[in-house]
């Protein structure tokens, strides 16, 4: 159980570093760096608890995180007033499928077509879930401070 809590928090430090940097090659205010750190470090450290520890699914996975990701996203740029794609772009870089895309263009140009396609697929899958994460983010940020608004009245 300790060793579990070790590599979380260490998963949870690579992302967050990852998404430091590339936020700095996108040009994103240092004042949103440690923001989207955090965010792209806890949607990693969730998508890797569900992934692999609790065995959900690539799909799942993918697509629960880039919810977060899409929730945080906007938490973040209402309370630092800040466009939310300065947040959710950086923090989206831990999940993105480049080591399936790589493998799956190598086994192409070696000929193993069949494997292949099953990182084709991979990557399609992972593709589709953050889309689909971050729609029903979005959806659920709406539907969340749209009932703020609406009592407010």
């Amino acid at each position: 159980m300790e060793n579990f809590w070790i590599r979380l928090v260490f998963e949870f430090i690579l992302a967050d570093l990852s998404t430091i940097c590339f936020g700095i090659l996108l040009n994103v205010p240092k004042r949103a760096y440690h923001s989207a750190g955090a965010i792209g470090g806890a949607s990693w450290a969730f998508y890797w608890i569900i992934y692999y520890q609790l065995h959900l699914g690539l799909a799942l996975s993918n697509l629960l995180a880039a919810i977060m990701i899409g929730i945080l996203s906007m938490a973040a740029a209402r309370w630092q007033k800040m466009p939310m794609i300065i947040f959710n772009v950086p923090a989206l870089v831990p999940l993105v499928p480049g080591g399936q895309a790589y493998k799956m263009v190598r086994y192409f140009v070696l000929g193993s077509n069949s494997t292949a396609w099953v990182y084709l697929y991979q990557v399609l899958v992972i593709a589709g879930a953050i889309t689909l994460g971050f729609g029903l983010g979005d959806l659920i940020n709406r539907l969340i401070f749209s009932e703020r608004h609406l009592s407010n009245r």
